[in-house]
């Protein structure tokens, strides 16, 4: 006992400094609307596996982007998860993505694409 942790220890550790200790959680996706992405929305349904992937160490406001499964740009998770995110990516973290709902046309753009997250640890 004491010390300092080793091993998974010290990695679960490491990873709850730099996001919340949630395993799953769900999330919206912004930025649907541009370019020819909401050709990529209509084609989503519920269940669809989805790709993210994380903008590169150094960038401004790094991005987590969400991909369809072709690698059609679907749009990217608000900056307050890409945040704790991205770096968590970036040191090894693997997040996996699925569509949990697709809402009409007719909702605020912000609300229209819901995803399932589930991590797994560094």
């Amino acid at each position: 006992m004491g010390g300092a942790p080793t091993g998974s220890e010290s990695m679960r550790e490491d990873a709850t400094a730099t996001h919340p200790p949630v395993e799953q959680f769900h999330s919206a996706v912004y930025g649907t609307v541009f370019g020819r992405r909401m050709e990529a929305v209509h084609r989503l349904r519920a269940g669809d596996a989805l790709i993210l992937v994380p903008d590169p160490p150094g960038t401004d406001n790094p991005a987590v982007w969400v991909h369809a499964a072709g690698g059609d740009v679907v749009g990217h998770l608000p900056f307050a998860v890409s945040g704790w995110l991205v770096p968590w990516m970036l040191r090894g973290g693997r997040c996996r993505a699925r569509v949990q709902r697709v809402e009409a046309d007719d909702v605020a753009s912000w609300k229209r694409v819901i995803v399932h997250l589930t991590l797994a640890a560094i």
